[in-house]
């Protein structure tokens, strides 16, 4: 069972027109739907709003069949965030996230609703901004204290947080509780790995951890896996239209933990021992799960049964180049 904790709001996406359409995400949130899609059980611990997009992710996450680890509704207004794209689909935020509905949980009850036979617990995100961080650590504690495998996703967003300083120090210790954690090449400057290359700022963070796994994204330049004993990288696959990145690293990570899931490699040992084969398969799956969230509009990722279809049909328009 996967069992998350983080935010769940609403994008709004500016159109080419100039409107903005209304989709319902957040990282933490957007994950949960990614591993169910990948037949995965998934739990989402944070409560849902009242309001009518608090009824919108209760449908869309009931659909998918997760179950809510905090029945009880909030009275609180669902998270916001106005998301604008560049001309190469990459979205920048502006979040509203005052007195919302999925920070209205406090540790005591977030730590009461973990699940028994829980397999992984994952976060990060806006869970990790300076005033939610005390208590995000410790329900990972309380996880990790269960037996959960910890995955952690580092998703710095800075304009959420006037103190990067203190957003990025929080960062560092959730990150110091992972197993598996998630970065991105601008995670790792806001983190302070400046003056190197991603893999290099990957390899140095991975020195100051007991992490097993960390799972560095390069947008179109795809991807590295780098375990205790082996590194693996691969790239975007080819002839891609991309229509915008949300979501494409949470579909990404989804993908990742499904592959190490259905292989058995889904724990710390299992983790710090991935060798070349373990990880080429997985970060194949995981870069193909982002892909297909990239070529479609907004976070909206792929089913396990997509995921095989589009594998196998590039490896079999490779062998016909061959």
């Amino acid at each position: 069972m996967v069992v998350t904790f983080g935010e769940a709001l609403v994008d709004m996406i500016e159109m080419p027109d100039g409107r903005f359409a209304a989709a319902l995400g957040g990282a933490v949130c957007n994950f949960t739907i990614a591993a169910a899609r990948q037949r995965m059980d998934a739990t989402y611990l944070n409560p849902l709003s009242t309001d009518s997009f608090g009824d919108g992710f209760a449908r869309m996450l009931e659909r998918d069949g997760v179950r809510l680890g905090s029945p009880a509704r909030s009275d609180r207004p669902t998270s916001l965030a106005i998301v604008t794209l560049d001309a190469d689909g990459t979205p920048s935020y502006v979040f509203h996230r005052q007195g919302v509905a999925d920070r209205d949980i406090r540790p005591e009850q977030a730590r009461a609703a973990l699940p028994a036979g829980m397999r992984l617990f994952h976060t990060g995100g806006l869970a990790l901004v300076p005033d939610d961080i005390d208590a995000t650590l410790d329900i990972i504690r309380a996880a990790a204290a269960a037996g959960a495998l910890i995955s952690v996703d580092a998703n710095v967003r800075p304009l959420v947080c006037g103190d990067l300083a203190a957003y990025a120090d929080g960062v560092q210790r959730a990150l110091a509780l992972a197993d598996l954690i998630k970065v991105s090449e601008e995670d790792l400057l806001h983190l302070g790995y400046t003056g190197m290359t991603p893999l290099d700022a990957a390899r140095k963070l991975q020195k100051t951890l007991d992490v097993k796994l960390i799972a560095l994204t390069l947008g179109a330049q795809g991807a590295v896996l780098l375990s205790r004993r082996a590194c693996v990288a691969l790239g975007a696959p080819e002839g891609i239209r991309v229509a915008d990145t949300v979501g494409c690293g949470d579909s990404f990570l989804a993908g990742l933990v499904a592959s190490l899931a259905s292989a058995g490699r889904l724990s710390k040992g299992a983790l710090a021992e991935a060798d070349d084969a373990t990880l080429e398969q997985a970060v194949r799956y995981a870069v193909a799960s982002a892909s297909i969230n990239a070529m479609r509009e907004g976070c909206n990722p792929a089913t396990a049964a997509e995921v095989a279809a589009f594998l196998a049909e590039r490896a079999e328009n490779k062998d016909c180049l061959e």
